[in-house]
């Protein structure tokens, strides 16, 4: 089955010689590099491009087109190749387009060798960029994933080649375009141009290769939203697809959906008024459920603020750099340091450094101003597993009957607007376990509160989560199950213990923690040989395979070297066959272990129970401060919830 990936997400790659095929409506660059466990790319022998198109294990079109095949054998890539990332940019000086938001959205095919895809990406999203890290190849515990990446470069080749570590990044990208303009000088002409001046784009097939005859009228395209009247910024780029007539506009078909059935189209504004925003619309984002568009429209948000504070950011950088150059400047000629010319150069200097970063902060003001209003039309629309406790779908939530793509676990913001804030959502089923760290941290919020009072407000924040899991998946095939080897945490756990929703009482002392950790761990290896062995039907009649989620209260305490082991073999093994983490813990309490449990902590995603700026963006080298979901005071909510989730699963029989 094709996995249609969103930007940052990965998929396992089942074997590894691949094609990567590339479809655009202009002709584009395409390549790739090779880079080490870090990223960085070693030298310009670990660059595939038009005017060197082969390395060991990996082969790339010599030419600008607007289809490209890229063939990659993972097991003859040089040895230290940790990752491979195909590039696309749009040629210089050949009359074409200058950045990606004036072309249609690139589609990016991962494929086997008999064609067959294994993993697609559309690049949307796409502006001002001419060069876009499309998606990378990278090997992990030995095996490799592809990962959607879509990562644009307004400075173009020079600017990408240079974030990748490669040096005289900007010799190095004008050689590629020579390449590409030499290769362009030998091709046929392009097709002729329509009465309307614009160009038709024929999608055909893969694996046609016939000589440009005048083909028959295709079926008509799949509509496509028109950004004329679509809100910005999340819209999909090109007019409305309209029948193939002669004289018609250019067809922005999906290259690899043409029979399949469309999705319902995403609501649309109307047009916005001239010298207006467009007015923001709830699940105006591609995709085929109005789940799946919230979804992308809420990362499309996430990216969107990201960008716009690195812009300003950046901005305000220059400002400053440029003021302290023309200080040295001025201020190098001994002259000017007697009398006032040197008190005219540094007015001069600073009123300009205050002009740009007044610019500057303008328009982020507008960027922020226009996700904010985004943000007060998306937060009412999103359904329970993507809204915080206060959305009043909570209210009337019923257990669903299948699993949401996504689930939230907190929200995002940045100190430039505190009060503009995108929900973190993670994919579901889980790929990796939940630390909610129960010890001091450098926020303010924790410096202040009592220890005992922030250990109590984690295991809070444990159980919301594991409340939240339970009431997003379908009844019965979701269990909980909880480890409080003190009896430490009987008031935050009095919500689901009461409800009775618990796979059974907390497990206390180290017989408990011992009984819990083996029943979980025989059955993830139970399910991995049943798996290996193609033989699913051959599981224990007693054997839950539904997820189950551990919640570890206070970890260390109560945990032999046995235990502890068992617990890594959980958070590394346990969420591929559907046995998932979370726990609560200092790691400060557990540094008698040393070194050992390293790898625990960074197999887990950690949150704290207040707000906290430790969420790194290594894109645009932010530190996301991460605001947990907090039940409103005096709120029933999260008690009415856990009662759904019983009467559901009593209805089920479980």
């Amino acid at each position: 089955m094709t996995a249609e990936l969103v930007r940052g997400q990965n998929h396992t790659l089942p074997q590894t010689r691949l094609e990567i095929r590339v479809s655009a409506g202009t002709p584009v660059v395409a390549g790739a590099t090779l880079g080490d466990e870090r990223g960085t790319v070693r030298g310009v022998e670990w660059i595939a491009h038009p005017g060197s198109p082969q390395l060991p294990g990996l082969e790339v079109s010599q030419q600008a087109a607007a289809d490209h095949r890229l063939a990659v054998d993972l097991e003859a890539l040089p040895a230290g190749v940790h990752r491979v990332t195909v590039l696309l940019a749009l040629p210089v000086g050949a009359g074409g387009p200058a950045r990606f938001g004036a072309v249609p959205a690139p589609f990016v095919a991962v494929t086997g060798l008999d064609g067959a895809e294994i993993a697609t990406f559309t690049l949307t999203g796409l502006d001002a960029e001419s060069a876009v890290s499309a998606l990378e190849l990278y090997r992990r515990q030995d095996a490799w994933k592809v990962r959607a990446v879509g990562q644009g470069y307004a400075g173009g080749l020079a600017e990408m080649l240079a974030d990748q570590g490669v040096a005289e990044a900007t010799g190095q990208a004008a050689s590629i375009q020579e390449a590409v303009t030499r290769g362009l000088a030998r091709s046929v002409a392009p097709p002729p141009r329509t009465q309307g001046g614009d160009r038709v784009r024929q999608a055909t097939g893969s694996a046609d290769h016939r000589p440009p005859t005048p083909p028959p009228a295709p079926e008509p395209p799949e509509p496509l939203t028109d950004p004329a009247t679509a809100p910005q910024p999340h819209t999909a780029p090109g007019p409305a697809a309209a029948g193939p007539a002669a004289d018609g506009p250019i067809s922005y078909a999906h290259p690899r959906r043409q029979h399949a059935a469309p999705p319902s189209p995403p609501p649309t504004a109307p047009p916005a008024q001239p010298g207006q925003a467009a007015q923001p619309v709830a699940g105006d984002a591609t995709g085929w459920s109005m789940d799946e568009r919230l979804y992308n429209q809420i990362w499309g948000m996430f990216e969107d603020l990201a960008r716009a504070v690195a812009a300003y950011r950046s901005a305000v950088d220059f400002a400053e750099s440029r003021m302290d150059q023309e200080l040295d400047r001025a201020l190098s000629d001994p002259r000017n340091r007697i009398g006032g010319a040197g008190d005219r150069a540094r007015e001069a200097a600073r009123a300009k450094r205050d002009e740009l970063a007044s610019r500057a902060r303008e328009a982020l003001d507008r960027d922020l101003a226009q996700l904010a209003a985004e943000a007060a039309v998306v937060e009412p629309a999103l359904p329970a597993a993507y809204a915080g406790w206060g959305n009043p779908v909570w209210h009337a939530h019923r257990v669903p009957m299948e699993i949401p793509m996504a689930l939230r676990i907190g929200d995002l913001h940045l100190p430039e607007r505190t009060d503009l804030r995108v929900p973190l959502l993670v994919r579901l089923p889980l790929e990796r376990g939940i630390w909610v760290d129960s010890g001091r941290t450098a926020s303010e919020a924790a410096a202040l509160m009592d220890t005992d009072r922030l250990r109590a407000l984690a295991m809070e924040t444990a159980v919301a989560h594991a409340a939240r899991l339970l009431a997003v998946y379908p009844p019965g095939e979701f269990s909980v199950h909880v480890i409080d080897p003190a009896g430490a945490a009987a008031g935050p756990l009095a919500p689901l213990v009461d409800a009775g929703v618990l796979a059974g009482p907390p497990a206390a002392g180290a017989g408990g923690v011992a009984s819990v950790l083996a029943h979980l761990t025989r059955r993830v290896d139970l399910v991995q040989m049943a798996v290996r062995a193609g033989a699913a039907d051959s599981l224990p009649p007693d054997l839950d395979t539904g997820e189950q989620l551990l919640v570890v209260n206070d970890f260390p305490h109560g945990f032999d070297d046995r235990a502890v082991t068992q617990l890594r073999y959980l958070a590394d093994e346990g969420p591929a066959v559907g046995v998932h983490l979370l726990m609560v813990a200092d790691r400060e309490e557990a540094s008698a272990y040393g070194p050992v449990l390293d790898p625990l902590w960074r197999s887990l995603l950690r949150i704290t129970p207040v707000a906290d700026s430790h969420l790194a963006d290594p894109w645009v080298g932010h530190a996301w401060t991460y605001e947990p979901l907090a039940v409103p005071p005096g709120s029933r909510v999260l008690e009415q919830v856990l009662a759904a989730v019983a009467a559901a699963r009593r209805a089920a029989g479980r």
